[in-house]
């Protein structure tokens, strides 16, 4: 063996799991150079923002009370307006994560007696209380909000016709989910979404379309804001966080949508305009900074993992062959005991928490048990390398991210490892 395998066979990658990777990622060139293209584009688009806004040190600062005449706050804001070729944006570490983020954008531009409506079925699971699909306390139900959804044709498209006959004079915003969340269809194109989005306005011109954009950031060279979303969603502890914020969530869109959310996220009349930085300044430029970097190494992770277990015989999502729309991979392992194998591996591969198990346990905001590994240096953060899925058909597990690719690599070979020992799989 060489020092390379010495080093993978000492951490329990077996020469067999090893020369199956190998193999794998030999075939794989192609696909990672055209990852590569994209994540240069996309430096490159946020390089040009940032130095369009004059970043300095001085946006480093920390601001403590109010956090008035905030400047680091400012420009990150128009950094990620610019970058998403958006109006405004609303930048800030006290959005706790993807469901708050989206919370605060359908609970500032909804109000009592307009309708929600949902083209791509049953949301997430934890927007369902935020709905109040499953009843929770201060749902947008509760507020008198209405919900209605079109369900996806068998093959994953877009029903619409059916879409044609939902939309209604009530309809007062759309919300579309650009990734699969926990379900086994294909993440959306951002192509797909401009071609739905296109199609809803033509019914209904003054309809607001929300994308939750989870997951999605810098996979593609352009974002469903490029497409006529009024406002795109996401978590800073997923793609744009590049890993090093250590927490806030952004909504990018139309002046208009952006000022109720910083009205709703602070309070009427004061906004933006408020909102200490509590020093994390310097990790969420820098976060955003390596974003594309971070995004490409995961997406290549995923193309991996793909490539890696459809050829045992699991069904994944996307395919094998498939181009990649978020970082998500899905795999059905077809049983609970596979679920715990393939996380153990992940687990095991964290540089953080390695020596733990995972075991599946109750989550707040699902309703099926809920098996997590990950072993990262922000806790939650799924642009580091985890593994989860919820304890019910068909047991797909949800791999993603991956801070660097060497990493991702390993942690995919440690999970089939895993399979192996546990008599799962056969090479």
């Amino acid at each position: 063996m060489n020092e390379i395998t010495t080093m993978y066979h000492d951490m329990g990658i077996s020469p067999e799991v090893y020369a199956y990777g190998e193999a794998t990622i030999a075939r794989l060139k192609e696909r990672f150079d055209n990852i590569d293209r994209v994540a240069e584009y996309n430096q490159a688009k946020v390089l040009a923002a940032f130095r369009k806004n004059r970043v300095s040190a001085t946006c480093f600062a920390a601001s403590t009370g109010y956090g008035y005449n905030d400047e680091g706050r400012d420009k990150l804001e128009q950094v990620y307006a610019d970058v998403f070729h958006t109006e405004a944006a609303l930048v800030r570490p006290h959005i706790t994560c993807g469901t708050h983020a989206l919370t605060l954008a359908l609970s500032a531009n909804l109000l009592p007696g307009d309708e929600l409506l949902s083209h791509v079925g049953l949301p997430y699971d934890t927007l369902q209380e935020v709905i109040g699909i499953r009843p929770s306390p201060c749902s947008l139900a509760e507020y008198g909000v209405t919900y209605n959804q079109v369900d996806l044709l068998d093959d994953g498209s877009f029903d619409y016709e059916g879409i044609r006959n939902a939309i209604n004079e009530k309809t007062k915003l759309i919300t579309i989910q650009r990734s699969k969340g926990y379900a086994t269809r294909p993440t959306f194109s951002v192509t797909q979404i401009g071609e739905l989005i296109t199609f809803c306005k033509n019914i209904k011109p003054d309809v607001l379309v929300m994308v939750d954009n989870c997951y999605g950031e810098f996979v593609e060279t352009i974002e469903p804001s490029d497409v006529g979303a009024d406002m795109i969603v996401g978590s800073l502890i997923k793609n744009p966080g590049g890993g090093l914020a250590s927490s806030g969530g952004y909504i990018a869109g139309t002046k208009h949508c952006i000022d109720r959310c910083a009205y709703r996220l602070s309070a009427p009349g004061l906004g933006q305009e408020v909102g200490a930085n509590f020093g994390l300044m310097g990790q969420l430029y820098q976060g955003f900074f390596l974003s594309p970097t971070v995004t490409a190494n995961a997406e290549k992770g995923a193309v991996f993992a793909a490539n890696l277990y459809e050829p045992l015989g699991f069904r994944c999502v996307p395919n094998a062959t498939e181009s990649r729309h978020d970082i998500i991979q899905a795999v059905e392992l077809g049983s609970a005991e596979g679920m715990i194998a393939f996380c153990k591996g992940i687990q095991a591969a964290a540089p953080v928490d390695s020596f733990a198990t995972p075991i599946p346990g109750d989550m707040p905001g699902y309703d099926s048990q809920v098996i997590m590994a990950a072993g990262a240096f922000v806790q939650g953060s799924t642009m580091e390398l985890s593994a989860d899925g919820p304890m019910r058909e068909p047991y797909a597990v949800y791999f993603q991210g991956g801070l660097t690719w060497y990493h991702a690599k390993l942690g995919i070979l440690m999970s089939l490892q895993k399979m192996v020992d546990a008599g799962l799989v056969k090479l």
